[in-house]
């Protein structure tokens, strides 16, 4: 078998079914949060929660991390969007691209931590829960920016190169040959992130990961990847702090948050956690439930008493 010496990019990045278009990048966006909230819901029912609420906090977190992600990416982005004669319309055009992760986590956790609240379920067991479904969403997410041709790193002679055709990416740098390879970025965020799921699910059979520890996993695994990653990138920025891409600072201070969740919780809470239900909001006992079943004498007591009325 003769294996290919790149990548080829896909030649389209939608279809059109009649009057409706549907584009792969959106297509799995959404994937990426069925799977999520799939997963999500099944970690947290095992833990004690109760069914659906998975999708109840959905509703919330889904919209308020769109809004994030699109917000973190226009104003990180300007000159893409704010120039004479603009369409300013494609602010709203998430469709073409453009959700930066770290707007979405931030505006997501506070839609997450809205609905909890409601909901009565403890804000950190949730983000428990949804740690490995993150980074399987964002595996999914990473497939729609491939089929946009926007994700990539630097020139390479690397045979898994990936070609990008310079009338479909904004971003392809001037004066390089149309037949340049790129490292295919994408690719190996999915890995990396694929493989931190199988690192957390192993690492909660190893520890007692409970309490925020395994969002903290989370984000130091994907806070050291995707540094890495942003030092790879091509895509210009206009917003540079310490002489680094705003990213990549951001991707080290959430590594670093990992480290203080985990320290922080690890100090407070040395006991396991028992519920994911906040104080006082635990379901009540059934009514149909009499006081014996909630809390039956023991056996030997029973049939003591039984003997002291015989007479």
């Amino acid at each position: 078998m003769i294996l290919p010496a790149s990548i080829p990019s896909p030649t389209i990045h939608s279809i059109q079914l009649g009057p409706l278009t549907l584009h792969f990048y959106a297509l799995f966006i959404l994937s990426g949060i069925a799977a999520a909230v799939w997963l999500t819901s099944r970690r947290l029912t095992h833990r004690g929660g109760p069914p659906g609420v998975v999708l109840d906090i959905a509703l919330w977190a889904v919209p308020f991390g769109i809004l994030g992600g699109r917000l973190y990416h226009v104003v990180t982005h300007p000159t893409d969007y704010f120039y004479p004669g603009a369409d300013l319309w494609k602010i709203l055009f998430v469709w073409e691209g453009g959700l930066a992760i770290f707007g979405a986590v931030t505006f997501g956790s506070l839609g997450a931590y809205i609905a909890c609240r409601r909901a009565g379920i403890r804000f950190l067991s949730f983000a428990d829960a949804l740690a490995p479904g993150m980074l399987i969403a964002q595996s999914l997410g990473r497939l729609g920016n491939y089929f946009n041709q926007e994700l990539y790193g630097a020139p390479t002679t690397l045979p898994w190169g990936l070609e990008i055709d310079p009338m479909m990416s904004p971003a392809f740098p001037a004066g390089l040959p149309a037949d340049t390879l790129f490292h295919p970025l994408f690719l190996y965020e999915i890995l990396w992130n694929l493989f931190g799921v199988a690192v957390i699910l192993l690492s909660e059979r190893r520890f007692d990961l409970r309490w925020g520890k395994v969002i903290g996993v989370y984000f130091i695994w994907y806070g050291i990847g995707r540094s890495w990653l942003e030092s790879l990138r091509l895509d210009p920025t206009e917003f540079l702090l310490f002489g680094l891409k705003i990213n990549m600072v951001t991707a080290m201070l959430i590594a670093l948050l990992g480290v203080v969740i985990i320290t922080v919780q690890s100090q407070r809470h040395t006991a396991p956690e028992t519920s994911v239900f906040l104080p006082g909001r635990a379901p009540a006992v059934p009514a149909t439930q009499g006081a014996a079943d909630v809390n039956p004498l023991p056996e030997t007591t029973t049939r003591s008493n039984r003997r002291e009325r015989r007479p």
